[in-house]
């Protein structure tokens, strides 16, 4: 932490959170470029196709648990240029297809050439039965940072264009309360935190959009028992990891405490609306007898065994195939390779999976 930053001649005034919202979402923001995340990360959905067939075959579980209704609602969050929606879309059976309504929930313009299909939008549409996703949207939910300043009191990091940092204020009161609550600071100087309050209250809102089906949050995360000492907060730029400086030039990204998001979705799910007072966004069309018994059970599981209990397991293919069917042996192995990579230890296998049932069973019990 440096003492006094500055850009452009004037001291860093700016917490975290407002600054990367400017940096990534503002006009000419990191997420508004035409190249698209894709010009400078790689998620699971560029990894491998078999990853929005692993989405797709969830889809069909979820449509079984409904009824096989007229209208399946599939929804993309953070939809980049639509290649996970558009490989759903590829590889959902005909006539489930043929019932899907596909969203893309995306900032950016909608691609040209995308499937006419697909619904290009700026926010989740405002009813959802089916199954809404979220590959790695919250950690790009901006946050705000706290560090342990030599008293021992946590204090916002403020920030300034080139990335320099100093301490500010201390953490506010809603603020405060998460951080005791989810990610308690020792009286350490240095030690730091991401206050991941706007995640929660974000993934509560799309959740309180879902009328029936499943809600799931794919991320970088961490929970309670192992919380990082000195926070997460990175930037990528053209596939490499390097500083976070919030000008626009790169990507901004902090793991996620799925275990508050869970937690977050549940009581807004469950807290009565005070007499005389409006509905919380996401629970304006529900009444809080319907709130409290909507949800049947979140939970958390890693990537690896989600992917598994959808039939993605990268198992090599036999050798023998590879005398009696050469071709087949090579398109087996490549796609045991790829779902390696998708169910691997330290890497995307130990992505976390954030389950939220709406009004039906866990499809991944």
């Amino acid at each position: 932490m440096t003492g006094e930053a500055t850009a452009g001649g004037g001291p860093a005034g700016r917490g975290w959170r407002e600054a990367t919202e400017a940096a990534l979402y503002g006009p000419g923001g990191f997420y508004r470029r035409p190249e698209g995340p894709a010009g400078h990360f790689r998620t699971s959905v560029h990894a491998s196709a078999l990853f929005a067939g692993a989405v797709a075959r969830l889809l069909c579980r979820v449509d079984e648990a409904l009824g096989r209704p007229a209208t399946l609602d599939f929804v993309d969050m953070a939809a980049g240029r639509g290649e996970l929606v558009s490989g759903v879309l590829a590889a959902l059976p005909a006539p489930v297809a043929a019932r899907t309504r596909a969203y893309a929930v995306e900032i950016a313009g909608r691609p040209s050439g995308l499937d006419e299909r697909i619904v290009w939008r700026s926010e989740p549409p405002p009813a959802v039965t089916g199954l809404l996703f979220a590959n790695e949207w919250l950690d790009n939910v901006p946050v705000d940072v706290a560090e342990v300043d030599a008293a021992g009191v946590p204090r916002l990091v403020l920030v300034a264009d080139d990335g320099s940092e100093r301490l500010g204020p201390p953490v506010p009161g809603p603020e405060a309360r998460w951080l005791a609550r989810w990610w308690p600071l020792p009286a350490e100087e240095g030690l730091r935190a991401e206050i991941g309050l706007p995640r929660d209250r974000a993934w509560a809102a799309a959740v309180g959009r879902m009328e029936q089906g499943l809600a799931v949050a794919v991320d970088y995360a961490h929970t309670a028992p192992a919380r990082p000492p000195y926070g997460t907060l990175t930037g990528f730029r053209e596939g490499r990891e390097t500083a976070p400086v919030p000008d626009g030039s790169c990507d901004i990204t902090a793991h996620v405490a799925l275990d508050a998001c869970a937690e977050a979705c549940r009581a807004a799910r469950t807290t009565p609306t005070p007499p005389g007072a409006a509905p919380a966004p996401a629970d304006a069309a529900r009444t809080p007898s319907e709130q409290a018994h909507t949800l049947t059970g979140a939970r958390l599981l890693t990537q690896r065994a989600a992917l598994r209990a959808l039939d993605l397991a990268g198992a090599r293919p036999p050798l023998a195939l590879a005398s009696t069917d050469p071709a087949a042996y090579v398109r087996a192995l490549a796609s045991a390779g790829e779902a390696a990579e998708l169910t691997a230890p330290g890497g995307l296998g130990d992505f976390g999976w954030l389950l939220v049932p709406v009004g039906i069973a866990d499809p991944l019990a």
